[in-house]
């Protein structure tokens, strides 16, 4: 027996690089966000390769979608997890993640020496570019999200809370506030469907692993704030990393004001730098979340650059990755209860809200500073929603748009 274990984990150990290398291809080539990942996913490893059953997959989608996080992330570690064990989750983490990353990295290496009308023309149109992205996540998330009058209130509460609230626990209060709301409006007496048998044995994750996980995520969320202030910068940025990781519900796009609060707002990084990141991180495959590697090199005072980057990247994506370990074995009970549903409708308004306000501000008040502005932003809005052009095309037009008004100016 004892021979059969220890192969079993060499062959696991041995499909580690397999893994590396198809999910380096998936960073590559996987654009459009994770929707479109997941799709991507479910070719590769359920119809091509074989990997999952339909129903496993299925299940991976409904828990990291149904956790905070990256939901496209979080499958992908669970399917390397599946494949090879602990260290093929890695595999899959780092094949999937390092592509963007590095991209980005060279984007903020370079975007310092773009001077000029034609330089500042591209920074601008990147600008120009997340307008009309979160736009269009607004736009999708209320109509998926808010669906009926009590979640869109919900909307609207979160929305007008975050109007009058300051302090720097704003969006934690708003998601806090969406829950409770959402347990109290949103809770249906209609029987959960659920789609079968558990493979938590099949994710090898034990309850035990599923407990450490869990454990580690809430030490280091409540315990990176008490420290972080008397502890080193480096410290204080891996927190305000791990707690935008930790909080980001609906979808990739909700990080945006997040970040913001953390990275902006405390002078860590100008808000030209940020808009023009956020706008470059649509060009480039794999998950959104990169964008902190953006960050972290772009901070104006240490940690920044290599050791910023590094900080930034493992902070965000720890949360979600200790989360989709802690919930694995215990997915098909959870999505059974009426109130965790219910809990989780009243988060998803409240990040509707959450992500609306941003698209206030510092997206459009950063962004939108004349008319062809924003005759630019909404063509490619309605590019993006109507004609379904992909991100890589809508960049590279508002990039143009934003060089030829700078020029004619």
């Amino acid at each position: 027996m004892e021979s059969g274990i220890t192969s079993s984990r060499h062959a696991r150990a041995a499909a580690a690089p397999e893994v590396l290398a198809v999910f380096l291809k998936l960073g590559l080539t996987c654009f459009g966000g994770p929707i479109a990942h997941i799709g991507y996913f479910r070719r590769e490893f359920v119809e091509r390769r074989r990997w999952l059953d339909e129903e496993t997959f299925s299940d991976l989608v409904g828990l990291c979608q149904f956790l905070p996080g990256p939901a496209s992330s979080q499958v992908g570690f669970s399917v390397g997890l599946i494949r090879a064990g602990w260290l093929g989750g890695l595999a899959a983490w780092c094949g999937f993640t390092l592509p963007s990353v590095l991209l980005l990295l060279a984007f903020a290496a370079i975007s310092p020496s773009l001077g000029g009308p034609v330089g500042q023309g591209l920074i601008h149109g990147l600008k120009l570019v997340a307008v009309a992205v979160v736009a269009q996540a607004v736009w999708d998330m209320a109509r998926r999200l808010c669906p009926d009058h009590r979640r869109a209130a919900i909307a609207l509460i979160a929305i007008a809370v975050l109007s009058v609230l300051t302090t720097l626990y704003a969006q934690l209060i708003v998601i806090v506030l969406g829950a409770v709301l959402g347990l109290r409006l949103c809770k249906t007496d209609r029987p959960i469907a659920t789609t079968g048998a558990t493979h938590a044995g099949e994710f090898r994750v034990t309850r035990a692993a599923g407990a450490v996980a869990l454990v580690l995520f809430c030490a280091l969320l409540f315990a990176l704030p008490a420290v972080s202030g008397i502890g080193s910068r480096a410290i204080s940025v891996f927190d305000a990393f791990y707690r935008s990781g930790a909080l980001v519900f609906g979808g990739g796009h909700v990080v945006l004001p997040l970040l913001q609060q953390e990275t902006v707002a405390t002078g860590w990084v100008s808000s030209n730098n940020f808009l023009a990141g956020y706008g470059a991180a649509q060009a480039v495959p794999g998950p959104l979340f990169t964008f902190a590697a953006f960050l972290g090199w772009s901070m104006h005072a240490e940690p920044n650059r290599w050791s910023g980057a590094l900080i930034a990247t493992a902070g965000i994506f720890l949360p979600g990755l200790l989360l989709v370990i802690a919930a694995l074995p215990y997915w098909q009970a959870l999505r059974a209860r009426a109130s965790t549903l219910a809990m989780l409708s009243g988060v998803n308004a409240a990040v509707v809200g959450l992500l609306a306000t941003a698209l206030y501000s510092p997206v459009w008040t950063g962004g939108v500073r004349s008319t062809p502005d924003f005759a630019i932003a909404t063509i490619a809005f309605f590019l993006l929603t109507r004609w379904k052009v992909p991100p890589l095309a809508i960049v590279t037009i508002c990039a143009l748009a934003g060089v030829a008004e700078a020029l004619v100016r």
